[in-house]
């Protein structure tokens, strides 16, 4: 069975991108999390995983580092992981590729929060620019088509790909347009995204340099953590 080491569901987006495909795909995995800590993982993260990252994914004594070789290694072995039609396909790999190297600036400002609401506005230029993008993508794919996934009917790799934004924009409340808003309730609601972000809001894990860096110069508005005090000021 496959084996893959992820860190906190909190913090963690690149760890999503595997595990929501995997779960979304019912492809059978053996879960291994190993918490951020506020100073140095990489002698922790070193003995299961060779840049001393997550995720890091373990199959038949065989080990495969970075999200986008992951994906790749599981659309060898199965069915689904990217759209069949080979226009499709190539236009979901080009998406999903552009997000695994870009969009720094998002990242930066807005970095992975799943139990958190934050006020960061007024938006750097920069990250709307990074904004505007990511929906001119997502229109395309949409249009291009026909929905209501970003590569056609099915939930793929590049719809896994983008998943750490969409709950970027559930946390820092940033603008989409009514052209995607229909994507990104679908996808919120996705049974995988959801395990997910329960399972985040029940970690008992806290991190200081995560927690700052959400932050940052911004206002929170509400944390929905299990036993945070302010878990129900948001609906």
């Amino acid at each position: 069975m496959y084996q893959l080491y992820i860190a906190n569901k909190n913090y963690s987006s690149w760890s999503l991108r595997p595990w929501v495909l995997m779960h979304a795909l019912a492809i059978p995995f053996e879960e291994k999390q190993v918490q951020f800590q506020s100073n140095d993982n990489s002698a922790q993260f070193k003995a299961f995983a060779p840049n001393a990252k997550v995720p890091c994914l373990h199959h038949d004594n065989w080990v495969v580092w970075d999200s986008l070789a992951i994906v790749e290694y599981l659309a060898e072995r199965h069915n689904g992981v990217w759209p069949t039609d080979d226009k499709e396909r190539s236009w979901a790999r080009s998406a999903a590729a552009e997000m695994h190297s870009g969009f720094t600036a998002l990242r930066s400002y807005c970095p992975f929060h799943a139990a958190g609401r934050f006020d960061k506005t007024p938006l750097p230029d920069a990250v709307l620019t990074d904004l505007q993008r990511i929906e001119q993508l997502w229109q395309e794919g949409l249009q291009g088509f026909g929905g209501p996934y970003l590569a056609g009917k099915q939930f793929t790799a590049v719809d896994a790909f983008y998943a750490p934004v969409l709950f970027r924009i559930q946390s820092y409340q940033l603008p989409v347009s009514t052209a995607v808003s229909p994507y990104v309730r679908l996808m919120m609601k996705l049974p995988a995204m959801q395990l997910w972000y329960q399972q985040a809001l029940s970690e008992p894990f806290w991190d200081d340099e995560h927690e700052i860096a959400a932050l940052g110069s911004g206002k929170l508005i509400a944390d929905h953590r299990s036993g945070s005090s302010s878990s129900s000021d948001v609906g």
